[in-house]
């Protein structure tokens, strides 16, 4: 087992790790700057993956319908942990939101889809790439109203998810396939490139990101929480989905990629909404940090149970 372990972190995590660590070395001594970047990948670089990927995947009816339903039980699910959790623990409403947050949102398409790649391989990612589609409405709608249900808006909420290109990449690329139209063979080689591009450049986001997340001190009631969130992300969030994916009987491959993409730490966008609606973002953005960090021993060991 540990010799599968160390397999697993010198074949996937050291490799992920290296544009990681790239990005928060410039960010330390170079001051790089994230913002324009991430322009550059939410409207360029995420919607050529999603494009290419979705043109070129093996994904079944069956798939996209099991993913669907995945996604919205793991969801609920966790929705009710961290409500009852929050009830339990009588914790005040922005610590209960952000523990929702916490619990709920995971890094899945800046760290997941990276991951999954290389763990899991082509197919791995075409099974992923249906997931990536939810999750950004899963995070531009339910994340929202976790974050601050008494300001959402289902009509800004629904506008903040078509705002983004990656929707009607994903729509094209389906839209292609349903009436069996392929692209020449010069645009097809430039939609490769473009999501080749996509991992190095996202995981050196990442790393600049984690070096901007502030290990912020936390009073005493909030240290209770955040390893209460420490304990849902890492321990609670692979249990639920293990038992989401057994209900809905999910097996094979796309067990193991909806399970890997369920359990990663939590995503940064967290703590955007936890700062824009006051749900308590020290503790969001401490269980970001640790949570990340702990990811680089915790899914190795999750990956070697579900290859």
């Amino acid at each position: 087992m540990v010799l599968e372990v160390l397999s697993i972190l010198f074949q996937v995590m050291l490799p992920l790790s290296i544009p990681v660590v790239v990005g928060a070395i410039l960010v330390r001594f170079k001051g790089l700057e994230t913002k324009n970047i991430l322009t550059l990948v939410l409207y360029f670089l995420m919607p050529g993956m999603v494009f290419e990927t979705l043109m070129t995947a093996e994904v079944s009816f069956s798939d996209v319908y099991k993913t669907l339903s995945f996604c919205i039980l793991n969801v609920f699910l966790l929705w009710l942990v961290a409500k009852l959790l929050g009830k339990a623990l009588k914790l005040p409403s922005p610590e209960r939101a952000g523990l929702t947050l916490v619990s709920t949102l995971t890094n899945s398409v800046n760290y997941g889809i990276p991951l999954v790649l290389l763990a899991f391989g082509q197919l791995g990612l075409d099974k992923a790439s249906v997931y990536v589609i939810i999750q950004l409405f899963i995070v531009n709608t339910v994340g929202v109203y976790f974050a601050a249900r008494s300001n959402f808006s289902v009509k800004n909420a629904v506008k903040s998810v078509f705002s983004l290109p990656t929707i009607y990449a994903a729509l094209l690329a389906c839209t292609l396939r349903f009436f069996h139209v392929g692209l020449p063979a010069g645009i097809e080689k430039g939609a490769a490139m473009i999501a080749a591009a996509y991992s190095p450049v996202v995981l050196a986001i990442l790393g600049a990101q984690m070096a901007g997340v502030k290990n912020s001190e936390l009073n005493q009631e909030a240290r209770s929480t955040f390893w209460w969130g420490l304990f849902m992300r890492l321990i609670a969030a692979p249990l639920i989905a293990c038992l989401g994916l057994s209900i809905l009987q999910i097996k094979g491959v796309l067990f193991s990629v909806l399970f890997i993409l369920s359990s990663m730490p939590v995503a940064v966008n967290a703590v955007i909404l936890s700062e824009k609606f006051d749900a308590s973002p020290k503790f969001v953005s401490k269980c970001i940090l640790w949570t990340t960090l702990a990811s680089f021993i915790v899914l190795p060991v999750l990956i070697m149970l579900v290859k």
